[in-house]
């Protein structure tokens, strides 16, 4: 096999520019490019930073309506903070709910796109 990461996925949105100030300012992701493609549309591409995948927020696929991608999962080394954070930056954001595996929340972005925040139990053999 010659596949070494998965490079982007999009997330389909109805406003580039919200999405874009969500996943920048407020859940604090890097603005990796953002340029025309043409007269209607726009490559807005944001990364967390120092990930090896970006998220590219979309409006031209019919077959994604905005808000219909659901289970972006992202992990945190502070999951009770970054809650903390995101309420204080007005996200409307679950309670912490605990699993074996570790500990997660859920919101939803502007457009309804379902993200779940997870940070995963340390295991030591």
């Amino acid at each position: 096999m010659t596949i070494t990461n998965v490079q982007l996925f999009s997330v389909p949105v109805s406003d580039q520019d919200r999405a874009r100030d969500f996943y920048v300012d407020t859940l604090g992701f890097d603005l990796v490019n953002d340029v025309q493609m043409g007269p209607d549309m726009r490559w807005v591409l944001v990364s967390p930073p120092g990930a090896q995948t970006a998220l590219t927020l979309v409006t031209w696929f019919d077959s994604m309506p905005a808000g219909s991608l659901k289970g972006l999962v992202l992990e945190s080394d502070d999951l009770g903070g970054e809650v903390e954070r995101l309420r204080g930056l007005g996200v409307t954001i679950g309670e912490i709910e605990h699993a074996p595996w570790g500990s997660f929340v859920q919101f939803d972005d502007p457009d309804g796109n379902g993200i779940v925040l997870q940070a995963t139990a340390l295991t030591s053999d």
